[in-house]
Order: structure tokens, then C-alpha cells, then sequence
């Protein structure tokens, strides 16, 4: 005859191990300490047995193969050229790397994925101080503020005002740096129709600027918010990704254009160099930290729970309550 305690024995075990299997909220990794991004093009992914690798067989080298950090990306740029398998996309999607299909060199966007274990705090906040003119108006003078310095936007200020005082701005750093590298006059052009026959300072800044809008787009993405609800910019899925852009742009992509004035190749050292630094700029954690800031200013860094569920359910009088259990009223 089993006694009782032989019987739970084993369910116990069995229990202890599919819970330790089961990833919890703190085993995730944070997007704030993922690498920045990683382009590929004319290349295979799939999975086998030990992770996501791409792979790629030329006559002269044969078959190689390169494993991906999946876990530790926080974007993947898939070029022309590419196929990927869905066990890949699954992992990457598991991970919470977001997969971009974009154009040569990563200059268009096209199509991105979007993790389905976000929590839907940041997007509750977002929308929320989209939707009323008065907060808005406060996250975009905010984001002026930390581009330029605190107290630069005088009271009172509308947001026509605050785009005139932008354009100032942004036009005398161009024309600061033109004089210091000599380059004469300088006027900023983005014709994607007319892509190679741009200037090396406006090719270099477009192609830097495209590789800037991919970081912040998988940043925006893995906190869970609309990268088309907008403050500054509207009316395009993309408006909140070039409004958080901007924050870095001066510091970032437009020194490094005008450095490669002379390039004979700006576009490809652009991307390189913007590679490097991100690592210097220590960009995805201050991306994080920023759209946190501007969102909830009065935010501090929450450390995750192990216990924390991922679902809840909503109620209009006690707020969130806890998903996942019977909430019947016994008889």
C-alpha cells in the first residue's frame, strides 16, 4: 500500500521543477543593460539545439555560423536578403528582442515585433498625459528642457513657441559646428529619393539618425509604450520615437556627422561610429531612465518581484487586483 507522503513525493519534485523552469520577472533580463543593436543582412537564422545562430555559405569560406546573444540584444535589424525561422522569431520574441525589417543599411523600417509579456504600465501613463493638452504640454517643454537645460522655456510658453525656440537652437549648433570644421555654410536635407547624392555631413547625420530611431524604437517598445503617441511630433506611427531621438541627437549623431565631413564613405562610418558610441553614451539606460522621467517625474526605480504577477485585473473602485484566481463570492 502507498502512504500518502510516497504519493506527494514525486508530484512535489515534479512541482519544485517546473517552477524553477518557469522564468519569473526578475530572471528577465532588463533592457536597460541589453546591447545596443545588431544588423543583418543576406544571411539565414534559425535555431538548433544550443540558440539562434545566423548562418551563411559563401564558395569561398563555405558555411559559417555565428551564434546571437538573444537575450542580451535589444534589436535586431534584419536586412535585405534575410530569412529567419520561426522558432528564431519565437526565441527573440521569448527574450524580449525586438525584430526590425528594414531596408539596406537599416535606413527604412518596415516591420517590428513587439514582446507579449509587457506589462502595460508605461503605455497606461503615456497615454494619459497624451490624451490632456495641459500635460503634454508639460512632457514636451520637459524634453526641451533636458535637451537645453533647466529653466530654458520661459511660463507661459505654447508649443508653437517651443518649436520656434527648437529650430533656433538646433540651427546655430549646425552652424557652430560648420565653422569648426570649416565646411562653410551648411543646410540640413533628408531626401530618402535622392539618398546617395546627398553631402557627406547630411548623408552621415541620416544614416546616424536611422540607426538612433532603431535604439529608441526598441527602448520605447520594451517598456511597453506606443512609439506612435507623440508630445512634439504627431501623426505618424513613429512620433514618440523621433521625439525621444531628439533628446540625443546634439549630443550624439550631429557632432559625429560633421566629423565625417570628409569621409569618402560617410554612411558605413557612421554606423560604425555610432556603434562605438553608444557604448561611451551608455545610451539604453538613459533612453529607459528618460521616458521614465518624463512620463512619472516623480518615479524611482522599482526593483522587480519574483512574486509579481504579470496580469492583473482591472476594477474602477479598488484598482488593480490580482488575475489569475476565482474571484466567485462563496456560498
Amino acid at each position: 500500500m502507498t502512504t500518502p507522503t510516497a504519493r506527494r513525493g514525486p508530484r512535489h519534485a515534479g512541482d519544485a521543477r517546473r517552477k524553477l523552469a518557469a522564468p519569473t520577472v526578475a530572471m528577465l533580463p532588463r533592457v536597460a543593460d541589453s546591447l545596443s543593436f545588431l544588423y543583418l543582412d543576406i544571411v539565414r537564422i534559425h535555431q538548433d539545439d544550443t540558440g539562434v545562430c545566423a548562418e551563411i555559405t559563401t564558395e569561398q569560406r563555405g558555411t559559417e555560423t555565428v551564434y546571437l546573444p538573444t537575450a542580451a540584444l535589444a534589436c535586431v535589424l534584419l536586412g535585405p536578403g534575410t530569412s529567419i525561422t520561426a522558432r528564431a522569431l519565437a526565441t527573440f520574441a521569448r527574450h524580449g528582442t525586438t525584430v526590425v525589417v528594414t531596408g539596406s543599411g537599416g535606413v527604412r523600417c518596415y516591420a517590428a515585433t513587439q514582446p507579449d509579456s509587457l506589462t502595460t504600465t508605461w503605455l497606461e501613463r503615456q497615454a494619459r498625459a497624451w490624451a490632456d493638452d495641459s500635460h503634454r504640454l508639460a512632457v514636451a517643454t520637459a524634453m526641451y528642457e533636458k535637451r537645453f537645460g533647466p529653466g530654458t522655456v520661459p511660463a507661459g510658453t505654447t508649443l508653437a513657441q517651443l518649436r520656434g525656440l527648437e529650430g533656433q537652437r538646433v540651427k546655430a549648433h549646425y552652424q557652430l559646428l560648420a565653422r569648426q570644421y570649416k565646411i562653410g555654410r551648411f543646410r540640413r536635407a533628408y531626401d530618402p529619393a535622392s539618398w546617395d547624392t546627398q553631402d557627406p555631413v547630411n548623408l552621415a547625420l541620416s544614416a546616424a539618425n536611422t540607426c538612433l530611431y532603431g535604439i529608441v524604437h526598441a527602448a520605447i517598445l520594451a517598456l511597453g509604450c506606443s512609439p506612435a503617441l507623440g508630445y512634439v511630433h504627431s501623426g505618424n506611427q513613429q512620433a514618440f520615437v523621433y521625439d525621444i531621438a531628439d533628446l540625443y541627437k546634439a549630443d550624439l549623431t550631429i557632432p559625429l556627422a560633421f566629423s565625417l565631413h570628409a569621409s569618402t564613405n560617410p554612411e558605413a562610418e557612421a554606423r560604425r561610429s555610432f556603434r562605438e558610441g553608444l557604448r561611451l553614451f551608455k545610451l539604453l539606460p538613459r533612453i529607459v531612465t528618460d521616458i521614465q522621467h518624463l512620463l512619472d517625474p516623480d518615479h524611482t526605480p522599482d526593483i522587480p518581484d519574483p512574486e509579481e504577477h504579470l496580469v492583473d485585473l482591472w476594477d474602477p473602485v479598488t484598482g488593480t487586483i490580482p488575475g489569475g484566481a476565482n474571484h466567485a463570492t462563496s456560498s
